[in-house]
């Protein structure tokens, strides 16, 4: 059992992607879900649907959680909630969570989700604080799963299935997002 706890509770290095328009995984595990959908009210980011990518963590994986994106942490909001399996979408609303809005060159929502295993989110950044893509922001313990929310337009590049690794899969390039617009100087 100490050598299991060791295990799990491992935290090894990982090299970040350096871009200010890259998302990169905030967790490892399976990219269980992708799809558009309503942010949890408490991000404060609208009721329309934005892309939403879904990590699941097994007991296997690392649960360490890194940030995304360089930025600030706008907003965290832990929410108390059940212990539904973290595989199940509806989890996203019932379970407990925590949720942080960082905000950068690019703005986007991250949510720590307990699952039926897991029963603590501890987080190591505070509100205000300011983070790089792949520092520490959190840790879940056991089994569960973190979402992130790209802002509208986003397009994740990983497909679902995929393993990721917090810090280093590159989940979405926002680079795009603005590229077809033009500006008129007046």
């Amino acid at each position: 059992m100490t050598l299991w706890c060791a295990y799990f509770f491992r935290d090894p290095p990982r090299v970040t992607p350096v871009s200010g328009r890259l998302v990169v995984s905030p967790a490892d595990g399976r990219v269980s879900r992708i799809a558009n959908a309503v942010p949890p009210a408490e991000l404060g980011l609208g009721e329309k649907p934005l892309p939403r990518v879904s990590i699941f963590m097994s007991v296997f994986d690392c649960h360490v959680n890194r940030s995304p994106v360089s930025g600030r942490v706008e907003r965290m909001v832990y929410h108390p909630g059940k212990f539904l399996s973290a595989d199940l979408d509806k989890a996203s609303e019932d379970n407990e969570r925590n949720a942080f809005i960082i905000s950068g060159r690019v703005r986007v929502g991250v949510v720590q989700i307990a699952g039926l295993i897991a029963r603590r989110i501890v987080p190591f950044v505070q509100e205000g604080q300011a983070v790089a893509a792949g520092d520490r922001i959190g840790m879940i313990r056991f089994g569960s799963r973190v979402d992130i929310y790209l802002p509208e337009g986003g397009k994740a590049l990983v497909a679902e299935g995929q393993t990721a690794l917090a810090g280093e899969t590159v989940l979405a390039d926002l680079s795009q997002i603005d590229a077809g617009r033009s500006f008129r100087v007046g």
